[in-house]
C-alpha cells in the first residue's frame, strides 16, 4: 500500500513539473545573448539581410528584450513553435513585428529565458 502511495505521489510531482514546461499565450520571456555567431532556434533574419536593409549587422539590439508569446504552433510529431512579439510593441530591427522560435530548444540552448513572476 505504501508503494502505491509513493508511486502516485511521484507521478503527481512529475506531471506538475512537465506541465510547467508547456508555453502559454501571454507568457513573458527574455531574449538572451547567444554564445554562437547567430541565433539558431529563434528565426531572426541573417546578418546580410539586415545590412541590405540599412541596419547594423549584429544582434545587439535584441539582447535582453522582453517578449510575449503571441501564438503557439503545435503539429503532431513536430516541436512546439511559438510566435513572439516585443512586450513594448516596437518591432524587431525596425521592420519585424513577430518572430518564430522553437520553444523547447531555445530555452534549452539559453537563447530564451523565462521571467520569474
Amino acid at each position: 500500500m505504501k508503494n502505491i502511495f509513493y508511486v502516485l505521489l511521484l507521478l503527481g510531482f512529475s506531471m506538475t513539473i512537465s506541465a510547467q514546461d508547456q508555453p502559454k499565450v501571454g507568457d513573458e520571456l527574455v531574449i538572451e545573448k547567444t554564445s554562437a555567431q547567430r541565433y539558431t532556434y529563434i528565426k531572426f533574419p541573417k546578418l546580410n539581410i539586415l545590412s541590405k536593409r540599412g541596419k547594423v549587422a549584429n544582434y545587439k539590439s535584441v539582447y535582453k528584450n522582453s517578449v510575449v508569446i503571441d501564438e503557439i504552433v503545435t503539429k503532431e510529431n513536430e516541436p512546439t513553435y511559438v510566435i513572439l512579439k516585443k512586450k513594448d510593441g516596437t518591432k524587431f530591427f525596425g521592420y519585424l513585428a513577430k518572430v518564430k522560435a522553437n520553444y523547447a530548444e531555445a530555452i534549452h540552448a539559453g537563447e530564451l529565458s523565462k521571467v520569474q513572476s
